[in-house]
């Protein structure tokens, strides 16, 4: 099963809410031993994100140990209050077995190059489900080349073009498969009465001042995700090649011919889908999950008479369909060498991580026992309504990797065709995402000037896209982005790829 399902099934079951902290601990000695049972202890710090979080008489935490023969002490910590709290942990150095870390975390990648956690690189490919992490969000979770834990996987291909379908359908196109033809439907949007009431009111895509979309789109046109290789094979950022100007012109494009509203500039993201729940524009570039929230809100402004959506794949560039991903993970979970202190008890944390990646647990610590907190029903399971039951799962999701893919054991909860269509989207994109090169490189001179660099760069983007500046403007705006910082930005990530690959 890919990502999507899997945290969708994580939200279906009410996991995610305020919280405060409490722990739990069925273990029978302390962390780092192996008790009179026979089982390793492992203590694990995690943020809670429920006020009501299972104890150790929970079943479900009472069968995760059963099954990887481990005993788990939790530490529970409210997430508004986590990464205090972390800081707090590092600087007493003393750390749990496991800790659920943001590898990109100045206090972290300090602590991690410091020695303060394992270095798993050597060890994940000798457990079964660990091996096969996708090199992609691997290499993304990772500090300098090296994994310092072992990531907790989400959605890396999420990204897709929702489209008012009934309006494609009143103006007689289908599916967008090339750049050219999704300038055809944003025309057509704009100047063919998609909405067939007889007046020019409507446009076709759907922006605000959140800059993601035009991210998104860039790529589509054979721009690089954030930083690429050169001709000289030399990392640069995405605004020093052609084809970031090739996706600039086309957005100047757009814009000059209204396919796209003049107020995107200062329009709040908050509002970003109201003009086509309320049928003013008809496309937005964004994550294809997008799709079902318009859908929802369709319904409910007219449920007689909604209106459809439909989703679709990033369209065909000059180098053929592209499209951006995520990070592809939401924190790692880290091992310290302070509580792990010899490579058997590494193996045995890993085993006890590597089996929290079998179906079987990821049905457990997802939804809890069959016949208590949920019903199968065949295609799909049904979750008990009685919440004293499903808060026995609340906040356990927190451990799992989603690592392997258990497509064909997985539980399920029913959906929508949108949201199995958003689905099988975000899981062909897996193949045509593109990754950024630099993503492992933690920049002294980016932790200075990177909020100064990013916006030269936004701001130029937006007022040559408006036509408040022509390209030797915008070129002279890109100038001063190199001296401004980003010279020595690109000769740090080049000296630092440089000594990752020297190290292999």
């Amino acid at each position: 099963m890919n990502q999507i399902k899997k945290k969708m099934m994580i939200a279906m079951v009410g996991m995610l809410f305020a919280t405060t902290a409490c722990s739990s601990g069925s273990g029978t000695s302390a962390s780092g031993e192996t008790g009179e049972d026979g089982r390793y202890t492992v203590e694990i710090m995690l943020p809670a994100f429920s006020t009501e979080i299972p104890d150790d008489s929970s079943p479900i935490i009472q069968k995760m140990e059963e099954e990887t023969n481990t005993n788990v002490d939790f530490s529970w910590v409210p997430n508004s209050s986590y990464p205090d709290k972390f800081n707090i942990t590092l600087a007493s150095g003393s750390l749990p077995s496991i800790i659920v870390a943001g590898p990109k975390q100045p206090s972290f990648v300090n602590a991690a190059r410091s020695g303060a956690f394992w270095d798993l690189t050597p060890y994940l490919e000798n457990y079964p489900n660990l091996s096969q992490m996708n090199e992609t969000i691997k290499h993304n979770a990772s500090i300098d080349g090296k994994s310092y834990g072992v990531y907790r996987s989400r959605t890396l291909g999420r990204m897709g073009v929702t489209v008012r379908s009934d309006w494609m359908e009143n103006v007689g196109l289908d599916q967008p498969k090339t750049i050219d033809e999704f300038y055809e439907l944003l025309k057509a949007f704009t100047n063919d009465d998609p909405d067939q009431n007889g007046q020019d009111d409507t446009y076709g895509l759907v922006m605000t001042k959140y800059g993601g979309p035009w991210d998104i789109m860039q790529v589509w046109f054979g721009a690089p995700n954030k930083w690429g290789e050169n001709d000289e094979g030399k990392l640069m950022p995405t605004h020093t090649f052609p084809e970031y100007m090739d996706a600039l012109n086309f957005f100047r494009k757009i814009y000059a011919e209204g396919l796209v509203n003049s107020d995107f500039a200062v329009r709040d993201p908050a509002i970003w889908t109201d003009d086509v729940v309320n049928g003013k524009g008809g496309v937005i570039v964004d994550v294809a999950d997008q799709a079902q929230r318009i859908e929802e809100q369709l319904i409910e402004k007219n449920p007689e008479n909604p209106g459809t959506v439909a989703v679709f794949q990033a369209p065909a560039g000059p180098e053929g369909q592209r499209s951006l991903p995520t990070s592809g993970y939401s924190s790692i979970l880290a091992i310290s060498k302070e509580k792990v202190k010899t490579e058997e008890e590494l193996d045995k944390v890993l085993t006890f991580l590597d089996k929290l990646n079998n179906a079987d647990m990821e049905n457990l610590l997802t939804f809890g026992i069959e016949g208590v907190h949920y019903e199968d029903k065949g295609e799909f399971i049904v979750p008990t309504e009685d919440q004293t039951l499903l808060a026995e799962t609340n906040g356990l999701n927190q451990l799992l990797m989603f690592i392997t893919d258990n497509e064909n054991e997985t539980l399920n909860v029913e959906q929508t065709e949108v949201r199995k269509k958003v689905e099988a989207i975000q899981k062909a994109n897996v193949d045509i995402v593109v990754p950024n090169p630099a993503e492992p490189f933690i920049s002294d001179e980016y932790a200075k000037n990177g909020a100064q660099l990013d916006k030269i760069i936004e701001e130029a983007r937006v007022k040559y896209i408006v036509g408040q500046i022509d390209e030797a403007q915008h070129q002279a705006e890109l100038d001063r982005w190199m001296d401004s910082g980003g010279e020595a930005y690109i000769s740090e990530i080049n000296a630092l790829s440089d000594e990752v690959e020297n190290a292999q």
